[in-house]
């Protein structure tokens, strides 16, 4: 066997074995992103329910400066 066979092996082996090194990560991580989902949905509702009279507020006050009444 030539040496560009056995690099050819090895490189072969390699990869199959990083692939399924990933393969095997990746299914792990699913929950870790769910649960950074949930937690992002969760602080934009907390922040919308505490600033948002504030923010109407604001808002109605430009629009009323920008019409004139």
């Amino acid at each position: 066997m030539s040496r560009i066979d056995e690099l050819a092996i090895r490189l072969r082996t390699a990869w199959g074995d990083t692939l399924q090194d990933l393969a095997e990560d990746e299914r792990g991580d699913v929950p870790g992103w769910v649960l950074i989902t949930l937690m992002s949905a969760g602080l934009v509702v907390l922040i919308w329910a505490l600033a948002g009279p504030a923010l109407e507020g604001l808002f109605q006050r430009a629009i009323s400066s920008v019409d004139g009444i």
